[in-house]
């Protein structure tokens, strides 16, 4: 069983959760709407100086589905490679 984390800009919520559907893969997650931080691609509070927010998805699956999700990830990551998204997969 794996733990998937994907944190990612708003701006590809919407493409990225497409993706999966289409592949067929994280049919059952968890999504936090908001989260705020700072990494590589700056900062990201939801205030007047840095409006943008992410957000997070995780679900538990097989190491097959993680290596589908991994796969989905990449596509969405190279459409747009300017917008902060991360994966993490534990166990």
């Amino acid at each position: 069983m794996k733990r998937v984390e994907i944190v990612a800009n708003h701006s590809v919520q919407e493409d990225l959760m497409d993706a999966l559907v289409e592949a067929g893969v994280a049919r059952q997650y968890t999504l936090i709407p908001a989260a705020r931080g700072a990494g590589r691609q700056g900062m990201r509070t939801g205030e007047a100086a840095w409006p943008e927010e992410n957000f997070v998805l995780f679900t538990y699956c097989g190491e097959e589905e993680a290596r589908a999700i991994s796969e989905v990830v990449a596509r969405i990551k190279k459409a747009f490679p300017k917008e902060g998204i991360k994966y993490f997969e534990l166990g």
